[in-house]
């Protein structure tokens, strides 16, 4: 009879079947007090108002919500099929901490989750807070880019990367709420919110309705900060302005590649300093090089606001120097060109944009117009292209990406230095699955590549040069260079070597709409063909489940240690800012 029992339980426990309905926020939430969210409960089937019922700590919940929820008799879905019944209440916020434990019941179908909502200290213990992200930063490219700039003399390092020196450190965990892999836009989501989500959701929790924009909110750190504090706000970034990192720290939707619905969600909050690429979804549809479809012109919008327009790297420099107090960049009408590109390789779209500003110029222009403000800042800075050379596999922009990261994090320290309650961030959102194994030496015989990777004590060392000691490598063309591998990839052409001739695209769609090796590379010196290991409608690498690193300094930074989820780290902004301060 007990192994029937257990059978019965480890059924149900798979299967869900005892507990059909959903409620968000989702179990174990972490919700700053006062914090506003929209509470939402979906019901399997249909049913009737009154079947439901619905307490708190053993409550009506309005009576401890203190208003009542709109019930949806019906949602509908794709097609207008019917979902099930609904109840949702938007804007609730909960002005006493403690736990809070929603019991949900309709017919057969029952629910039950347990949310603790906290509060912080009524003392700041930071004036300003740095938070630098390296999309897709994993530990393969952070000791690539040591060895690279710093070079190393009989197994030790000749020196240090900036973020090395960051004194508190943990292990952050990625995944949503639906799967143990994760995206950009749901790890910097819970960085920003405090909530965990689904894949591709940016402050939301993602419901069961076919619109993207009607999906239970939580409030981002933006919002927060404009709620409670008169805190400047900045955000800069080498990608898309409108790219899930970024977008993070303001936007609201189910569906990352909204981009021009979250231009909009940036003007609504209106950060101070915004710069980074993605000009294509601030001009209005007639405009050429514009993805809008409609005849918001942002760009007038944010100039009417009181923003100071840059659009190369002198304007940048013009429009930090000015009194304007808030900084629109808009440096590319996609992504920013990577550090190679604009400053060696010339390749890219460099031609079409050739005065793009770097990111470490974008970081000290908006601290500089930040740092202005009395009651201080956030700053989010996003290295964007670390992972966006990483899913092609291009392994040597990826490297540089991270030198110019971490040149990023030097310049905030020095900040701090002179500006003590500043407390610097620095981490990635997701890694990859990246390793440097050795090195490739040219000038071993033979034609076959492979035979020329260096291994164990044949690796010996790569022969990058920093000859004007800037700490980006002269070249990355170099006769024995890093052999790094990534262990997941579409069919390709390994070529061994760096892509001088523009960024990698490894694999391309055919007739059939699969992904294949991209003939292109086939006939390059060495050359092989590499079968993927990946389905065949993935045309790059993907990120990996791997925890990532995060380091931190200043006021506030102790708390960071051991292993923690990405939307615990939240928790340690908001008490850096003392966000969650209980009224009395």
């Amino acid at each position: 009879m007990r192994n029937l029992f257990a059978m019965l339980a480890a059924t149900t426990f798979l299967t869900g079947a005892a507990q059909a309905a959903t409620i968000y926020p989702l179990d174990r939430a972490t919700i700053l007090v006062n914090s506003p969210f929209d509470f939402k409960i979906e019901l399997d089937e249909v049913h009737p108002e009154g079947d439901l019922a619905v307490t708190v700590n053993g409550k009506p919940y309005a009576e401890v919500f203190g208003k009542p929820a709109e019930f949806v008799a019906e949602e509908k879905g794709e097609d207008d099929a019917a979902l099930g019944s609904a109840l949702i209440l938007r804007d609730l916020a909960l002005a006493e901490p403690g736990q809070y434990t929603v019991d949900v019941k309709a017919g057969n179908e029952m629910k039950s989750v347990t949310w603790e909502v906290y509060s912080t200290p009524e003392t700041a213990k930071a004036k300003n807070v740095i938070f630098i992200l390296g999309d897709g930063l994993s530990v393969a490219h952070r000791t690539a880019a040591r060895i690279m700039s710093k070079g190393m003399t009989e197994g030790k390092a000749n020196g240090r990367l900036a973020m090395d020196d960051l004194d508190h450190m943990a292990f952050i965990g990625t995944s949503s709420t639906h799967s143990i892999a994760t995206d950009s836009a749901n790890t910097a989501s819970a960085y920003m919110t405090g909530h965990k989500s689904r894949v591709n959701a940016l402050g939301v929790y993602a419901d069961r309705t076919p619109d993207s924009l009607d999906d239970p909110r939580v409030e981002t750190i933006a919002e927060a900060l404009r709620r409670t504090t008169n805190k400047a706000i900045g955000v800069v970034s080498t990608s898309e302005l409108q790219d899930a990192t970024p977008a993070a720290v303001v936007a609201h939707t189910r569906k990352r590649a909204d981009k021009a619905e979250i231009v909009g969600m940036f003007h609504d909050v209106q950060p101070e300093v915004i710069l980074g690429g993605g000009s294509a979804y601030f001009l209005k549809a007639d405009i050429p090089g514009s993805k809008r479809k409609d005849d918001k012109d942002y760009i007038q919008l944010f100039k009417d606001a009181g923003y100071a327009l840059a659009t190369s790297k002198d304007e940048l420099a013009a429009a930090a120097g000015s009194n304007a107090g808030k900084l629109l960049g808009l440096f590319h009408t996609g992504n920013m060109d990577t550090w190679l590109d604009r400053n060696q390789l010339k390749k890219g779209t460099v031609d079409k944009f050739p005065d793009q500003p770097g990111l470490v110029e974008m970081t000290k222009s908006a601290l500089d117009q930040l740092s202005k403000n009395p009651d201080g800042f956030f700053l989010m800075v996003e290295g964007a292209s670390i992972d966006k050379m990483s899913h092609p596999m291009d392994w040597d922009r990826a490297v540089v990406e991270t030198i110019e990261l971490d040149q990023v994090v030097a310049l905030a320290r020095e900040f701090a230095e002179a500006n003590p309650d500043t407390l610097i961030v620095v981490t990635g959102d997701h890694t990859h699955g990246v390793s440097l194994i050795g090195t490739i030496d040219d000038s071993k015989p033979g034609d076959e590549m492979r035979q020329k990777v260096g291994v164990y004590d044949e690796a010996g060392f790569p022969d990058y040069v920093d000859a004007d000691g800037d700490g980006y490598p002269d070249s990355v063309d170099v006769a024995r260079r890093f052999a790094i591998f990534a262990s997941n990839y579409p069919d390709h052409y390994e070529t061994w070597g760096p892509k001088l001739d523009g960024p990698f695209q490894p694999a391309v769609q055919n007739e059939n709409g699969e992904y294949v090796a991209n003939e292109a590379y086939k006939d390059l010196p060495g050359a092989i063909f590499r079968e993927g290991n990946l389905p065949k409608d993935n045309d790059t690498a993907v990120h990996a489940v791997d925890d990532i690193v995060l380091q931190a300094a200043g006021p506030g930074a102790e708390a960071f240690k051991g292993y923690m989820e990405q939307s615990d780290v939240y928790k340690i902004l908001a008490d850096a800012f003392a966000l969650g301060t209980v009224q009395k």
